[in-house]
């Protein structure tokens, strides 16, 4: 193939490109909707769990009752980490990056499968595996928050879910049914997105047959990029900036004018309204009024309808909502520290990375795409003396 014709495909950032089949994730961006395994994401949100939606994603089947009490049974086991392993994060100095953190600790809980598991790519193998990180992504970050703070790590509730139980292990406080359950909402629209950078980023990974944890491990690296999953964080760090209502106006302005982009807005994928921000949005503003503290909704609003007013008046495209930007005034109300922010990205969205590994290792192709070359060609060598 001719550079030519390359050049004739290449897209930066390879937008538009299909990069693969997939029956795990639909992205309708022109319609603002999603889809795991064929069900709406808007749905499962209202009348699913999280354990139940990792379950679809791995399986492709919703469970039955049966199989959703083994799963439960299977990630509680799992949640109960090795001594050594929490010995690991002890020693982690309190300044790393919990993203830092999670991306060692997970590489290193890959030591702690068993042999047999270690080597194995299959789809048994794998579900196994997922469980594991799935229930240990939580209690690791935790355990870490924790100890940064001088406190002693607190052991999961065999009563709780996944949901509750991280909110417990980081607080110490047993949640109400309805935090509980907003985090549950929290963690279902975060579970799966397509082809984003980290999923990709696991499954050229699994694609050289490298194992499930190694996968994990690089798109956990991938996620920590501001540009992907750190924008949550950004989006909470400039409302804590803002602080007040009346601030909202000039310093969105100010954004504006020096050519920033404003935290928490525009898609890749989405010509409208990222479906899950419009859950979130209400999410936000439910978890505020209950809590009889609207403030942080109250700003996220004002900066959402003040950047519309303000490109309206510039005659530029409206820029809508992504899922960051009320999820970051959402997990506040939670009580989550903003440091902790992409961390719960990544505790959602490993559900989807090892779904994705599954279906890579099931199916595998070497994913090896050519570059487009726009170098220099036919250079003559030089002997170092004739260097300028």
């Amino acid at each position: 193939m001719s550079n030519s014709s390359l050049s004739a495909g290449n897209i930066k950032g390879l937008e538009g490109v299909i990069a693969g089949d997939s029956s795990i994730c639909l992205i309708d961006g022109q319609a603002g909707k999603l889809f795991y395994r064929g069900y709406d994401v808007n749905e499962l949100a209202e009348k699913s769990s999280f354990e139940e939606v990792a379950f679809l994603l791995l399986t492709g089947l919703l469970p039955t009752e049966k199989e959703l009490d083994n799963f439960k049974e299977e990630l509680q086991r799992a949640r109960y980490i090795p001594s050594q392993i929490l010995a690991m994060i002890a020693l982690t100095p309190p300044q790393t990056h919990p993203m830092d953190m999670i991306r060692s600790i997970v590489s290193a809980l890959s030591q702690h499968e068993t042999a047999e598991d270690l080597k194995d790519n299959s789809s048994r193998s794998n579900f196994r595996k997922a469980s594991h990180l799935i229930a240990q992504i939580p209690v690791i970050i935790a355990a870490f928050h924790r100890l940064k703070q001088g406190l002693q790590p607190i052991p999961p509730l065999r009563k709780l879910n996944l949901a509750g139980n991280f909110l417990y292990m980081l607080t110490g406080e047993e949640p109400d049914q309805q935090t509980s359950k907003t985090f549950d909402t929290c963690l279902i629209l975060h579970a799966d997105h397509s082809f984003n950078a980290s999923t990709f980023t696991a499954r050229v990974t699994a694609a050289t047959l490298s194992d499930l944890h190694s996968g994990i491990t690089a798109a956990i690296g991938c996620l920590k990029g501001p540009l992907h999953g750190g924008a949550n964080q950004k989006v909470m760090e400039m409302l804590s900036e803002i602080g007040a209502l009346e601030r909202v106006e000039e310093y969105i302005r100010q954004m504006l004018e020096a050519g920033k982009k404003v935290p928490g807005f525009g898609h890749r994928v989405y010509k409208t309204e990222d479906p899950r921000g419009t859950v979130l949005r209400k999410v936000s503003k439910r978890l505020g009024t209950s809590q009889a503290n609207t403030k942080w909704f109250e700003i996220s609003e004002s900066v959402e309808q003040t950047l519309h007013k303000l490109l309206r008046e510039k005659d530029k495209n409206i820029l809508n909502i992504n899922v960051d930007f009320y999820s970051a005034s959402t997990y506040c109300q939670l009580g989550i520290p903003t440091d902790l922010f992409t961390a719960i990205f990544a505790m959602s969205r490993t559900a989807g990375w090892c779904a994705h590994i599954k279906e890579q290792h099931e199916n595998n192709r070497l994913i090896r795409p050519r570059a487009n070359y726009v170098g220099n060609k036919d250079l003559k060598f030089l002997p170092i003396a004739q260097r300028n």
